[in-house]
C-alpha cells in the first residue's frame, strides 16, 4: 500500500518565508566532567561541524568532580580550573555553554543530603545553602566575565537547576525552596551585569493532572492517567511554569527565558516497563506543548521572553532501544519542521553516548540518548540533524512530509522529505516493536524556475543505508567490535543511498520517489 501525493509544483524564483534553524541552537550532554574526555570533545566537534550546534547544556557544573569549591583550613576557596578547561575547549570548537547552575557542592548541601546518579549529585539544601549558592554563582559569573569578556558572556544563558519538580530525584526540596534558589541565582548573576540572561524553571515533561500543583509531587493525583483509554484526549500542561512566572512578577525578579522538557511521555524514565509502560503520546504532542507554552508566556507579565526546551527526545529513558534506530530520525525531522516559529531551541538530549547517568552500559547499542555512540558510530538521529542543518533559511513549501527551502546566501534550493507512517501517529516510537514497519509514501513534486541542467544530490537514509543498528545486528552484534569492525561500521553509518538528478531543458526538476517507512530524503542543489 502507498499513500498518494498529488504532483506539487514549487516556483523557486519566488522568495520564501524566512525561518530560524532553532534545531541547531542547542544540544544536550550528560555532565560537565564527561566533557573533559577526548572522545566527548571529538564528537562535539563533529556535531558542531555537521549539524551546526551553537550551545551545549549539561548537568553538574558545580558537582564535586569539577572541584569548584575547596575547603582549605576551614575556609572556602573557589577553584575554576576544571570549568575553565572545559569552557576553553568548547569555545575553541565554536560551541558556547548553556549553563545549568547545578548541583550543590558537598560543602553547601545538607549534611544528610540525598544524591542522584551513581556519581552522587547533591540535591538537598539546608538553611545555609541558598546564601552560599548565591555567593558561588556570583563568583562563578564574575570569573566567566573576567576570563571571557562581557561581550562573550552576554551571549550565554544561565539556567537555574534541572527538573526541580521531580521531588527527591533532582531536588530534595519544595517548590517554594526552588523559587528561592532561583531568586538567589538570578540576583547573583545580575549583580555582575544586569544584561546577563537567566531563566528557569527547567521542569520535566508535561502532565495531564495536578500532581505538581503543590509544594512536592502528589503521586496519587496521577492515577487518572493510567485509567484513560486514550491519554491524548487529556489536558496536558507544563509544570510549575505559570507559578514560576507569577512568582517572578510578584518578587520583581528578572526572567529572560522559560525552560522545560517536553518529552512526549508520562512517567518517562521507564516508558517500556513498570509504571510508565505505554504512556507515550501522539506525534503532535510536542507541537501542542509548545503552543501551550507560547500562550502561557504571552499571557504572563513577561510576554516577550525566549523559550528554550533544554531537553527532548523520543523518551527520557537512557535505555530506550528506539534511540538507536531509524524511526527516531523521522520523529526528529517531523517534530522540528512542525514546530518552526514556536521556540528558540529544542535541544536533543544528548549528542553523545559518552553519558553515565546510569553508569556505563554493557552494550555498544543500549538505547542511549546520544546521536553518536561511545565508539563514535553515528546513529540515524545524527543524520536527521545533519540534514536539517542543510536546509536554507526561506520556506518555499511545506506539507505533512515534504519541506522545500531556499538559501538566501546563494539561492540554492534544498528539500527534505520523510516518512512518519500514519499508522504510528498516535504514539511516538519507543522500544523494539515498531522498527521499520509502515506504509510507503509517494513523493511526487517538481521545482520550476531553475536553470536548465541544474544538478541536485539526493541522499536517502533508510533501513538499508546509514541504519547502523541493523548493520550491527547483521554482523552478529559484536561486543565489543574489533578496531577493524569499528572502521567498517563507521563507513557504513556515514554512507547514504546517493544519486544525482538534473533539471530538464525547461529548468524543471521532477522527483517521483517512494519513501519507505521512517526514511529521510535530502535533495540538495549543488551547482
Amino acid at each position: 500500500m502507498v499513500n498518494a501525493q498529488k504532483n506539487i509544483k514549487v516556483d523557486v524564483k519566488k522568495d520564501g518565508e524566512v525561518f530560524d534553524h532553532y534545531w541547531s541552537k542547542m544540544v544536550g550532554a550528560g555532565r560537565a566532567n564527561e566533557g573533559l574526555r577526548a572522545g566527548w570533545l571529538e564528537q562535539l566537534e563533529q556535531v558542531q561541524k555537521n549539524a551546526g550546534f551553537e550551545y551545549v547544556r549539561f548537568h553538574g557544573i558545580f558537582h564535586d568532580d569539577m572541584f569548584p569549591v575547596i575547603i582549605e583550613k576551614g575556609k572556602t576557596v573557589y577553584n575554576w580550573q576544571y570549568i575553565d578547561d572545559l569552557f576553553d575547549r568548547m569555545l575553541d570548537l565554536k560551541v558556547k555553554p548553556f549553563v545549568e547552575l547545578a548541583f550543590l557542592p558537598t560543602s553547601m548541601a545538607a549534611k544528610d543530603s540525598k544524591t542522584v546518579f551513581w556519581w552522587k549529585a547533591n540535591i538537598t539544601p539546608d538553611e545555609q545553602s541558598f546564601e552560599k549558592f548565591h555567593d558561588l554563582v556570583k563568583a562563578f559569573t564574575q570569573h566567566c566575565v573576567d576570563r571571557y569578556g562581557i561581550d562573550e558572556v552576554l551571549t550565554w544563558y544561565f539556567e537555574v537547576w534541572n527538573e526541580p519538580n521531580l521531588y527527591k530525584l533532582f531536588w530534595d526540596g519544595t517548590k517554594s525552596q526552588y523559587f528561592e534558589l532561583y531568586k538567589q541565582s538570578v540576583t547573583a548573576v545580575r549583580s555582575v551585569d544586569n544584561r546577563l540572561k537567566v531563566g528557569g524553571p527547567s521542569t520535566s515533561n508535561f502532565v495531564p493532572d495536578t500532581r505538581f500543583d503543590g509544594e512536592i509531587i502528589d503521586d496519587e493525583a496521577s492515577e487518572a492517567v493510567f485509567a484513560a483509554k486514550d491519554i491524548n484526549t487529556l489536558d496536558w500542561h507544563g509544570v510549575w511554569i505559570e507559578d514560576f512566572l507569577e512568582y517572578c512578577k510578584k518578587e520583581n525578579l528578572p526572567v529572560d527565558f522559560i525552560s522545560c522538557h517536553p518529552y512526549p511521555t508520562d512517567y518517562a524514565f521507564n516508558p517500556e516497563t513498570g509504571k510508565g509502560k505505554g504512556l507515550t503520546r501522539h506525534v503532535q504532542s510536542v507541537k501542542e506543548d509548545l503552543e501551550w507554552i507560547n500562550k502561557t508566556v504571552k499571557e504572563s507579565a513577561f510576554p516577550d521572553i525566549e523559550i528554550h526546551l533544554t531537553e527532548w527526545h523520543t523518551s527520557p529513558s537512557s535505555r530506550d532501544d528506539m534511540h538507536d534506530r531509524l524511526p527516531a530520525a523521522a520523529y526528529i525531522v517531523k517534530s522540528n519542521l512542525d514546530c518552526i516559529g514556536l521556540t528558540n531551541s529544542l535541544a536533543l538530549w544528548t549528542f553523545t553516548d559518552i553519558f553515565e547517568e546510569k553508569g556505563g552500559a554493557s552494550s555498544i547499542f543500549h538505547g542511549g540518548f546520544g546521536m553518536i555512540n561511545f565508539q563514535g558510530l553515528v546513529k540515524p538521529s545524527y543524520h536527521a540533524y545533519r540534514m536539517l542543518h542543510q536546509l536554507g533559511d526561506q520556506k518555499l513549501y511545506k506539507d505533512d512530509y515534504l519541506f522545500v527551502s531556499k538559501k538566501s546566501s546563494n539561492g540554492n534550493v534544498v528539500a527534505l522529505a520523510y516518512n512518519y507512517p500514519e499508522e504510528y501517529e498516535n504514539a511516538v516510537p519507543s522500544g523494539r516493536d515498531k522498527r521499520e514497519k509502515g506504509t510507503n509514501k509517494a513523493l511526487n513534486f517538481s521545482l520550476k524556475g531553475l536553470k536548465a541542467g541544474t544538478l541536485f544530490k539526493m541522499e536517502i537514509l533508510d533501513k538499508d543505508h546509514g541504519n547502523i543498528h541493523n548493520f550491527w545486528e547483521d554482523m552478529g552484534k559484536p561486543e565489543p567490535p574489533t578496531r577493524e569492525e569499528i572502521k567498517l561500521m563507521k563507513e557504513y553509518a556515514n554512507t547514504m543511498k546517493t544519486s544525482y538528478v538534473k533539471a530538464d531543458k525547461n529548468g524543471v526538476l521532477t522527483i517521483d520517489h517512494q519513501i519507505t517507512p521512517w526514511s529521510l530524503v535530502l535533495i540538495q542543489q549543488i551547482n
